[in-house]
């Protein structure tokens, strides 16, 4: 039975392919296209619970949600689960990004510029059975992007221990390190013990 993730980012499902093979995915954008799920949780994890049960309920399928954003410490926790609408729609990434250098100007000090990737993540059966979990990834707002990998904010997160953002790593090396990588190992031995159709 194939594993419907949800989501219409071509970036996300790549690497929900790569960090669950060998289960069978499909794609939202395949299956649901038209279906809009208004994210008016509080939390990423109401966010990805809001997802998950709506998609499965359209679908018919099993259903993997993620809701996932940027945590700055200056910033009082934002963008958080705003993260993709941060300064509006109007924006694209690389605009976010200027946003957010904007309003970290004040605070060039590294110390200050401290800030996650958290991911939450949600599968949902259409009979109601579900698990969740959680991945983080710290890191520090870096004073320029960098890098040509990733998508959204990869280019602005300055990982210390490997001295690059999260966009100049090999694809490999941010598969182990990135917040959604370390939500997707601790979901997936839920994933097979609460679904165990998806083995098959």
């Amino acid at each position: 039975m194939p594993l419907l993730v949800a989501t219409h980012n071509a970036g996300k499902l790549r690497e929900f392919r790569q960090l669950l093979a060998p289960l069978e995915l499909v794609s939202a954008a395949d299956l649901a296209p038209d279906l809009k799920v208004e994210e008016t949780g509080r939390t990423f994890a109401e966010n990805a619970l809001l997802k998950a049960r709506a998609f499965a309920q359209a679908s018919g399928l099993i259903t993997l949600a993620d809701d996932s954003g940027l945590e700055v410490d200056a910033l009082g926790g934002a963008p958080g689960v705003l993260s993709a609408r941060y300064g509006g729609s109007h924006l694209d990434d690389q605009g976010r990004c200027q946003l957010l250098l904007e309003a970290l100007r004040p605070f060039p000090d590294p110390a200050r510029r401290r800030a996650r990737f958290r991911c939450c993540l949600a599968a949902w059966a259409p009979d109601g059975r579900h698990c969740q979990a959680e991945g983080t990834c710290e890191g520090i707002i870096a004073p320029s992007p960098a890098g040509e990998g990733g998508f959204g904010y990869d280019p602005l997160f300055f990982v210390p221990e490997h001295w690059q953002t999260i966009a100049q790593l090999p694809p490999q090396l941010k598969n182990q390190l990135s917040h959604r990588a370390r939500a997707l190992r601790a979901l997936r031995p839920l994933l097979l013990q609460t679904f165990p159709e998806l083995k098959q």
